[in-house]
């Protein structure tokens, strides 16, 4: 596959925390247009992978291209054009809990358009609040005055602020309940055919990975083990997949979804 028909590649990377490696000769390709699924134990670096690939954690070794471009070589990592094409919804939401919710809308937008005048920002911060499912009087409220469902929206309008290619979720259905959890797939997906969006889902739910990710990767033995759809990963005999995938809650999901 060549590197236009990729959003990310990562070659033979390798994460270290002193002598505790996380990953060692890890390699994935994320396709554009899909909704990738990456999954793993706790402690199998799902997050330092996400961080290594948008730049806030530094590699040991490796490659990574986001979007045709090195992020590992120091002028591309501090170029603006290229961080402004992905946004991200870290865990929780990550909100600045002294501003309102328009107002961390507006951060990524006062950081890269500095010049945009208020009524602008004010224009463009109610409309991502507005597609992100909150309605309009949340833009005034504080994160302390949100739920946690709202919260995650929140940062969810922050991330589309900029108009991004690229959308990077980490654990976003993460203390929702399964009502909330649904609705928040079907945001996701609805966003993602709208919009265009490749996006790069970090989750542990197994509804989330059958409703609507294309493909799913497993992180396990400091690498990726296996990507592909969920039927394909079925078939597969490494014990942690197995498990996964076709333990009680694995069953009733993919009966769920079948």
């Amino acid at each position: 596959m060549t590197s236009n028909q990729n959003v990310i590649e990562v070659s033979d990377l390798r994460n270290a925390f002193g002598e505790h490696v996380v990953h060692e000769h890890l390699n994935l390709n994320v396709r554009r247009g899909e909704i990738l699924g990456v999954v793993g134990g706790s402690g199998t670096g799902k997050s330092v992978l996400m961080r290594s690939i948008i730049g806030l954690q530094q590699p040991s070794a490796g490659d990574i291209r986001v979007l045709d471009e090195n992020l590992l070589d120091d002028d591309t990592r501090n170029d603006n054009e290229v961080r402004r094409r992905w946004g991200v919804l870290f865990q929780g939401g990550a909100l600045f809990s002294t501003l309102t919710v328009a107002e961390n809308v507006q951060v990524p937008l006062r950081e890269f358009y500095p010049h945009f005048d208020q009524e602008l920002l004010d224009e463009i911060a109610m409309t991502k609040i507005l597609l992100s499912g909150l309605p309009a009087d949340a833009a005034c409220k504080f994160p302390s005055e949100l739920s946690g469902g709202m919260k995650k929206r929140a940062g969810l309008a922050r991330a589309l602020a900029m108009d991004p290619e690229l959308l990077f979720l980490d654990e976003p259905t993460a203390g929702l309940d399964p009502i909330g959890a649904a609705k928040f797939d079907g945001l996701t997906r609805e966003l993602q055919e709208t919009l265009g969006l490749t996006v790069f889902l970090i989750t542990h739910d197994l509804d989330t990975l059958h409703a609507i990710c294309d493909r799913v990767a497993v992180i396990a033995d400091k690498e990726i083990i296996a990507i592909g759809k969920i039927e394909e990963l079925l078939k597969s005999k490494h014990p942690w997949i197995h498990e996964y995938f076709s333990g009680p809650r694995g069953r009733a999901a993919n009966q769920g979804y079948g």
